[in-house]
């Protein structure tokens, strides 16, 4: 698989944005996902874990497909999530990556090459940390 991610700029739940293309150079974590969405509310602690353990060499970035801000952030402070969260207000994000389940989680190579998809929930950290190795 040689498909190039496609670009994106969104805001995030800081109010900050956030750009895939500035991000080459290391390899990204792209989650598609929403607080209401069982399966990835399973998912968030593994990614979690995963950005405690990796996040100085690898971006992890949960996109959350058109939720509000007030109930996404009340997720995250629940949750402990501290890595960035973007809001895809009117999934045209989602739609440009083909999300039809969700979670559905993109590996990005440093180079912005799609290298992995995962539809569905990781089963634990181990199992995403292993694919991150391959990045």
């Amino acid at each position: 698989m040689r498909a190039l991610a496609p670009d994106f700029t969104l805001s995030t739940l800081e109010g900050q944005k956030v750009s895939l293309g500035e991000m080459r150079g290391k390899p990204v974590v792209l989650c598609f996902w929403t607080t209401v969405c069982g399966y990835c509310r399973i998912q968030m602690p593994y990614l979690q874990e995963a950005f405690d353990q990796k996040g100085g060499e690898v971006r992890f970035i949960a996109i959350d497909l058109g939720e509000s801000e007030p109930v996404i952030a009340q997720f995250a402070r629940d949750n402990g999530i501290n890595f960035t969260i973007a809001l895809d207000q009117d999934r045209a994000v989602g739609d440009a990556y083909n999300v039809r389940y969700r979670p559905t989680t993109f590996l990005v190579d440093k180079e912005g090459v799609i290298r992995y998809i995962k539809p569905g929930p990781f089963s634990s950290t181990d199992e995403l940390l292993a694919l991150l190795e391959g990045l």
